[in-house]
């Protein structure tokens, strides 16, 4: 049985979980105009000290959402 891990970053008294980062950029791809179900491949770039995180959907579209909201 494979191990199902709940990732959360920790930042300056701030606390997001890998999942709710996620649906962010997901709602962002979908807000400029993509369904989502076209993402075939994600890339998530964590940057606390910049309270972003910086993603890739499918090698061709980039964008960036608040980490800590």
């Amino acid at each position: 049985k494979e191990v199902v891990a709940d990732i959360y970053v920790e930042f300056a008294c701030n606390q997001v979980s890998e999942k709710d980062v996620t649906e962010r950029i997901k709602a962002a791809y979908v807000e400029g105009g993509h369904r989502a179900s076209s993402i075939k491949s994600l890339r998530i770039y964590i940057k606390p000290e910049e309270n972003a995180a910086y993603y890739v959907i499918n090698d061709d579209n980039v964008g960036r959402v608040d980490l800590f909201v």
